[in-house]
C-alpha cells in the first residue's frame, strides 16, 4: 500500500504546495486527495484540464454518498477531475461545516486510499493533504492506514518545537508511545521541512537531534525548497519554467529518496496482494469444477 499523509500543525502552512509538489512529480501515478476537515484550496487556486474551474460537487463531497454503502477502491476514480497540468484529484470540501458529511467514515477513506495502490485495474498511490492537524480534526483517523505521513515544517524556533510536540502526540497515538531512532514502527512518522536550500543541511542534522532526543519515532526525510515564486508557478499565478524552479527540484529529491528507501517495500506489498487475488481467481473455477466432479459421482 502507498497512502501519503499530509499534515501541519498549527502556525505551520505549506502542506497544499507541498502535497501537490510531490504528487506532480511522484514516481508512479499518483492521486492528490483534499483531505482537509476545514476544506480544500484547489478549488480557488487551480484550473480543471478543460481550461475551466473545477467542480466542487466532485470530489470528497460527492465521494461521502458513495462510501456510506461501502467503497471499493477503484470507485474512487469517479470522484477524480484533472487539473490542467494532469495531475489527478479528489477536490477538497468547500468548508468545515461539509465534514459532517463524512463522519464516521473516515477509516473506510484511508482504507480504500491505502489499497488503491493494489487495485489490478487502475493502481495509483494516494498523497493526502490533511492540512492542519492541531486538536481531534478527524482526519487523522486515515493515518492508521498511511504508509507514511510526512508533517510539514518551517523553521522558526517555535515551528520545530511544534512538530516535535506533534510527532511526539502521534507516535503515542499510532504507535503506542515513545520511540527511539531504533524502534520505528508503521506508519513511519517523518518530517519535510521547508527550508532555504542553502542552509539545510545543517538544519536537518539539528532537527533530527531534537526528534530523537525527544524519542518521537520521526526523523527528518527532506527539505521543500522556500520558494515564493516556484508556489505561485505551481498555483498558476505566475508563468516560468516550473520544472526547473527550485520548489519542483527538491520535491524530486525529496520523492527520489522516498521512494530509494520505501519504494520496494511498497512494491512488494502490492505484488503480495495482486498474486493473492490471481490465486484466488486462479482456484475459483477448480473448487466448483472438484465440486460439480463429486456431484457427478454421487449420481
Amino acid at each position: 500500500m502507498a497512502l501519503i499523509a499530509i499534515a501541519a500543525d498549527k502556525g505551520s502552512p505549506g502542506v497544499t504546495t507541498t502535497a501537490v509538489a510531490l504528487a506532480a512529480v511522484w514516481p508512479r501515478r499518483s492521486l492528490l486527495a483534499e483531505t482537509d476537515p476545514a476544506g480544500g484550496d484547489l478549488v480557488y487556486r487551480s484550473a480543471a484540464a478543460h481550461g475551466g474551474q473545477l467542480n466542487p460537487n466532485i470530489g470528497m463531497l460527492s465521494i461521502a454518498a458513495t462510501a456510506r454503502r461501502g467503497l471499493v477502491p477503484d470507485q474512487l476514480w469517479d470522484h477524480v477531475q484533472p487539473l490542467s497540468g494532469g495531475l489527478e484529484v479528489l477536490v477538497g470540501l468547500g468548508n468545515a461545516e461539509q465534514a459532517t458529511g463524512l463522519a464516521g467514515l473516515w477509516p473506510t477513506l484511508g482504507h480504500a486510499f491505502s489499497s488503491l495502490a493494489d487495485s489490478p485495474n487502475s493502481p495509483a498511490d494516494v498523497i493526502a493533504d490533511c492540512g492542519r492537524i492541531s486538536g481531534d480534526t478527524p482526519a487523522v483517523e486515515l493515518f492508521p492506514h498511511a504508509a507514511l505521513v510526512l508533517l510539514v515544517s518551517r523553521t522558526e524556533p517555535e515551528a520545530l518545537a511544534r512538530v516535535r510536540d506533534r510527532a511526539a502526540a502521534l507516535s503515542a497515538k499510532l504507535h503506542g508511545g515513545p520511540r527511539g531512532a531504533a524502534a520505528l514502527a508503521t506508519p513511519l512518522i517523518g518530517v519535510v521541512l521547508i527550508a532555504d536550500p542553502a542552509s539545510s543541511g545543517k538544519l536537518v542534522n539539528q532537527v533530527n537531534d531534537m526528534l530523537v532526543h525527544a524519542q518521537t519515532g520521526a526523523r527528518v526525510v527532506g527539505t521543500i525548497a522556500d520558494d515564493p515564486a516556484g508556489a505561485d508557478q505551481l498555483a498558476g499565478r505566475k508563468r516560468g519554467r516550473l520544472d526547473k524552479s527550485l520548489l519542483i527540484r527538491s520535491a524530486r529529491k525529496v520523492t527520489a529518496d522516498l521512494y530509494q528507501q520505501y519504494g520496494a517495500a511498497w512494491a512488494a506489498s502490492a505484488q503480495a496482494q495482486q498474486a493473492h487475488q490471481a490465486h484466488q481467481a486462479n482456484h475459483a473455477p477448480q473448487t466448483q469444477q472438484a465440486g460439480q466432479g463429486h456431484a457427478g459421482a454421487g449420481r
